[in-house]
């Protein structure tokens, strides 16, 4: 009985943000968005357009570099799984001293950019942004809810930072939405967003943003209009989120591999496999541990952000993929 009523609250809330516009056919409604970006450039709306900031919003200039060290620091141990150590009622991992290592699930954050290349080099990064809560939440309620795909996570990811507002979903997105974030949440979709811009409009404001910019805008522009359309495919999504082929490491000084100092003071690296999964490593020192009681690994609420600016950044989990629970830790751990 909770999970029919939950389904109706869900299918309630889609309803109530339809118009009749959006059960037409995609031309009607996507002349609505055009309608709505064009009239958002005129009378000098162009240059408020261009200084919306991004709905995540976190690049490496907020990666702190301080007590790094290098992708060899670690080496010659073995690590214990991760997803073995105890769980806060939130998710996230008691940490014990030791060193850790999981591969989870991870999401692109970052349209318009280059997949994960094996020299590049990821250090952790805070999520930062209009969008920052509303996404920790979609990735936090996400490993409870398993019966939602990683995919339709990362087309509402992708909605969401393409700067798509609630109401110009399309149902399967709507849907998803739903069932992941509570109606008082869902509101946390609204606001700041933009409509599908036409090609006149996306000429201009480009020729007013550097090179490196100007993919970014041109593939929100195009999610937007997917997400709006009511049938877009993964693929589709995926084909204006990532730029094929492979930028350069513009960063010597982070190699693949490195270790970032966490605030709260264990180490921490990142060593993505394409966009989809990370491998995370943390390494937590005994001394540590006496000092400072009661570390948590949260993995949401960080990015593993890239030195290349043309790479992804990664939004991280707590999903364990291909957990085996049936080992055991080797580790005294008493939490």
């Amino acid at each position: 009985m909770k999970n029919i009523n939950k389904n109706l609250i869900a299918w309630l809330i889609i309803c109530l943000f339809c118009t009749p516009a959006a059960q037409a056919q995609f031309g009607g409604f996507g002349k609505k968005l055009l309608d709505k970006g064009s009239d958002m450039v005129s009378g000098g709306g162009l240059n408020k357009i261009l200084k919306q900031p991004q709905a995540i919003s976190t690049s490496f200039k907020d990666v702190n570099k301080t007590g790094s060290k290098p992708p060899s620091f670690m080496d010659g141990q073995t690590p214990e799984p991760l997803y073995l150590l105890p769980k806060t009622p939130e998710g996230a991992y008691k940490l014990c001293a030791g060193y850790y290592e999981m591969t989870n699930k991870s999401y692109c954050l970052h349209a318009g950019t280059r997949g994960p290349s094996s020299g590049d080099g990821y250090m952790l990064a805070p999520v930062i942004g209009p969008k920052r809560d509303v996404v920790i939440l979609i990735l936090k309620h996400g490993e409870t809810h398993p019966e939602v795909n990683q995919h339709s996570i990362q087309i509402l990811l992708w909605a969401i930072i393409a700067r798509t507002k609630f109401a110009d979903f399309g149902t399967d997105i709507k849907l998803t939405a739903t069932r992941l974030l509570s109606p008082n949440e869902l509101l946390m979709l609204e606001g700041g967003a933009l409509g599908v811009l036409p090609a006149s409009v996306m000429d201009k404001a480009k020729s007013q943003l550097p090179p490196a910019a100007q993919s970014i805008f041109e593939a929100e522009n195009n999610i937007r209009q997917l997400a709006a359309s009511g049938n877009a495919s993964y693929e589709e999504m995926e084909k204006y989120a990532m730029i094929a082929g492979l930028a350069p490491q513009p960063d010597p000084e982070v190699p693949s591999g490195i270790w970032s100092l966490h605030p709260d003071g264990y180490y921490i690296r990142f060593i993505p496999h394409g966009y989809q999964q990370t491998t995370t490593q943390i390494y937590v020192p005994k001394e540590l541990v006496d000092s400072k009681p009661g570390l948590i690994y949260d993995g949401p609420n960080g990015i593993a952000c890239p030195a290349n600016v043309g790479a992804q950044r990664l939004a991280q989990t707590n999903e364990p993929l291909n957990p085996d629970y049936h080992k055991k830790l080797k580790v005294i751990c008493t939490l």
